[in-house]
């Protein structure tokens, strides 16, 4: 006999969507944990490839030809390790990062999440989520660039473009559109929950690292209610409703 599933409370606001995050954490633990690991892992190239380059280390004490030819060598491996991260950085970590968006809207919904959203970027929607992940990333550079306070109102309002490419099937312009007119009202929430969840993220370092997890799919999960509450109220038509 199959427990009956509780109902949760989707509603868009700062006190709901983390309530209803930590249920959606408590109810689908063990997946999103495993979600979580997987990211980690993905993500730690990202901080792994690094050319770190003191001149110092060379010990030059007079220039000669051979010199400058080894400082153009270490240029060259410093530029290749750079290209390197960008690569990654841009054209696949961001397939596992959205793919893990999908997996915490299905366990909003109380569906059970599928790994292979994690991958299915790849054979699906591999542009979309290229594009848009690219077009957010510029978009909040240039607003951090103009005195750093339209940065953080445009990463606000851009919050639900990940949710929207992969749930939605919306192409990037049509994504970040979208999520600048679904956030409209909801930017002071956004900004709150984003604001508490950077103490959330050092309370869990503080509980002997461990507590990090949890605390990743908390705040995971709150912003994933947070979406879903206004996509209820908003009903902005999928692509199946559409066809």
């Amino acid at each position: 006999m199959e427990t009956e599933k509780r109902k949760y409370r989707l509603l868009p606001n700062f006190g709901d969507s983390f309530g209803t995050g930590w249920l959606v954490m408590s109810d689908s633990f063990l997946r999103l944990f495993l979600v979580v690991i997987i990211l980690v892992i993905i993500t730690a190239p990202l901080h792994s490839i690094q050319f770190k380059f003191d001149p110092s280390d060379l010990h030059f004490r007079h220039w000669e030809y051979r010199d400058f030819f080894r400082f153009g060598t270490f240029g060259i491996l410093a530029a290749f390790y750079g290209l390197l991260g960008l690569l990654y950085a841009f054209l696949v970590a961001p397939v596992f990062e959205y793919g893990s968006k999908m997996m915490f809207i299905q366990a909003v919904r109380q569906d059970k999440p599928d790994f292979e959203y994690l991958i299915k970027g790849f054979s699906q929607n591999y542009l979309s989520i290229v594009l848009a992940n690219l077009l957010v990333t510029a978009l909040v550079a240039l607003g951090i660039f103009l005195l750093i306070i339209p940065g953080i109102i445009i990463g606000c309002r851009l919050a639900f473009v990940g949710f929207l490419v992969m749930d939605k099937h919306l192409d990037p312009i049509e994504a970040v559109e979208t999520s600048w007119k679904m956030t409209r009202g909801h930017g002071w929430t956004i900004f709150l929950m984003g604001f508490v969840s950077f103490f959330i993220i050092i309370f869990g370092l503080m509980l002997i690292i461990v507590g990090i997890f949890p605390a990743i799919i908390w705040i995971r999960s709150s912003f994933t209610s947070l979406y879903e509450s206004v996509n209820l109220q908003t009903e902005v038509p999928s692509e199946q409703a559409a066809a």
